[in-house]
């Protein structure tokens, strides 16, 4: 039986008088989402603790290994978001390259992981603002932030997209006075003495903790970069995919390379690894952020609170975007008929409101399991959130090959995309083999104990199982198979 895919209506950009997503991002939002998609607590305060764990050098390998895979990811991501901008992205390249039963599951898995994500910034803001307000109630603080991001996206597509483009130059600025500082350091110009490449050879290696712990920092380095494929959601709001996306996926390179590689290089370089401030740090404890301790290094006393200052707005950003790629997917799944359809419809100005109101109740339920059991609930919940991450750079790679693969196959020349990635098919495969070693050395720990730890498996990877449950079931009940290669959908309603 031919697999069978659902209709779906081509949504043209919305104006005045006809509802409809708007074509409202420009070059500079996308550019922006972009950067900083990945730029937040992992690397304002995880990358401290990378660094304690493996070394130096162990991070940087990591981070580097990390940032050459999520650049192949996002190049596969802009050659779909280009040739097919889709605010669905995902559940849409799944349907249509894969199976209908591959979309409807990544699509549930995106939306799951980023709903949850809202919770888990909501509960990171709450304790990052009591820097100030030490006994102020943390229920009321959430309930503002949770305002505040319904609000920002419930005015328009152009207000997330106005808020994230300032939210990331805080971010960008400061990262790039962090690499100044830092260098001036490194050579004796501020903070006294030079320090040159001494704490890189602490201990006679830069690598330090062994196999496990570069496992574990490779791990941390791949929830840091989570966020960078926001750009393909946004693609389809943009008012120029074809000209803007491939603008904003050209600075993922340079984004790795400065805003993580460097500060990697630069931490590591100026404190040792034997810091035991660097395995403090944490979102209840600023003051040990590795930033933070370069800047008060400096002479720089005020460093504690602009840091905190950055964090928060970096953990609003975050809860920002997963906001609104969670709410624009979940409408794309309505209107393949992969969620209920009410959740399908849009507001005069373009927004689906029905999508948004059901995706900040999840976020606010799963914030308000941090308060029962002992955050039991919630650590359950954000830990399987976490292994979501990576099954959806998986789910990339797997659609990437595939549509290139269906696009040769139906006779199509490749010099028709509007944006072609470099590498394939070494791109993509080398991204999946990536993703599944951070997707099975999750808990690696859990299996190398003296005794094997069972719970912490099954926290660990039950997204795994249910995702594959998700997968086969709806396969099942659908009678949906794999797509031959020459019925994919290679249709595009692009301008």
């Amino acid at each position: 039986m031919q697999p069978q895919q659902p209709k779906r209506p081509v949504v043209q950009a919305g104006n005045a008088n006809t509802p409809g997503l708007r074509k409202s991002f420009k070059a500079r939002h996308l550019t922006m989402i972009a950067l900083g998609g990945s730029i937040g607590t992992g690397l304002f305060l995880a990358s401290g603790g990378a660094i304690a764990s493996s070394g130096p050098g162990g991070a940087l390998l990591a981070y580097t290994a990390v940032g050459i895979m999520v650049y192949f990811l996002m190049t596969s991501l802009g050659e779909l978001a280009t040739y097919l901008p889709d605010s669905g992205s995902f559940s849409t390249y799944g349907t249509r390259f894969v199976s209908p039963a591959f979309g409807f599951a990544i699509g549930w898995n995106f939306w799951y992981n980023w709903a949850v994500t809202i919770a888990a910034e909501l509960s990171a803001a709450t304790v990052i603002i009591k820097y100030w307000f030490p006994d102020s109630p943390s229920f009321l603080w959430s309930l503002l932030f949770l305002s505040l991001m319904f609000g920002l996206n419930f005015l328009s597509a152009r207000g997330y997209g106005e808020s994230e483009y300032w939210f990331a130059i805080i971010k960008i600025i400061t990262v790039v006075f962090f690499l100044i500082v830092g260098v001036l350091m490194i050579f004796g110009i501020m903070g006294g003495k030079a320090v040159g490449f001494s704490n890189f050879q602490l201990g006679g290696s830069s690598f330090h903790g062994g196999f496990f712990a570069f496992v574990g920092v490779f791990m941390a380095a791949g929830f840091s970069f989570q966020g960078t494929e926001l750009v393909g959601v946004a693609a389809g709001e943009s008012e120029n995919p074809r000209r803007n996306v491939p603008i904003a996926i050209r600075q993922v390179f340079w984004r790795i390379l400065i805003f993580y590689i460097f500060a990697i290089a630069v931490i590591g370089l100026l404190i040792p690894y034997t810091n035991p401030d660097l395995l403090r740090g944490g979102i209840d404890d600023i003051g040990v952020s590795p930033f933070t301790i370069v800047f008060n290094k400096a002479g720089l006393a005020i460093a504690a609170s602009v840091m905190n200052a950055v964090i928060l707005s970096s953990v609003l950003s975050a809860g920002n975007s997963g906001m609104y790629a969670s709410t624009r997917v979940l409408y794309a799944m309505a209107k393949d008929g992969m969620a209920p359809r009410a959740l399908g419809k849009l507001n005069r100005r373009g927004v689906p409101v029905g999508a948004l109101l059901v995706t900040t109740a999840v976020g606010m339920l799963a914030f308000l399991a941090s308060f029962f059991g002992d955050g039991a609930v919630y650590n359950w919940l954000l830990n399987a959130s976490g292994m979501c991450g990576f099954i959806n750079w998986l789910g990339i790679a797997v659609c990437h090959y595939r549509f290139r693969r269906a696009f040769v196959k139906q006779g199509h020349s490749l010099d028709e995309l509007p944006y072609r990635a470099r590498w394939f098919p070494f791109g993509p495969l080398f991204a999946f083999a990536l993703c599944m070693v951070a997707v099975f050395g999750q808990n690696m720990g859990a299996f190398t104990g003296a005794k094997i730890d069972w719970y912490g498996i099954l926290v660990s990877y039950v997204s795994v199982p249910l995702f594959l449950l998700i997968w086969l079931g709806y396969g099942w009940f659908r009678k949906s198979s794999l797509i031959p290669l020459e019925k994919c959908d290679l249709s595009t309603h692009a301008d």
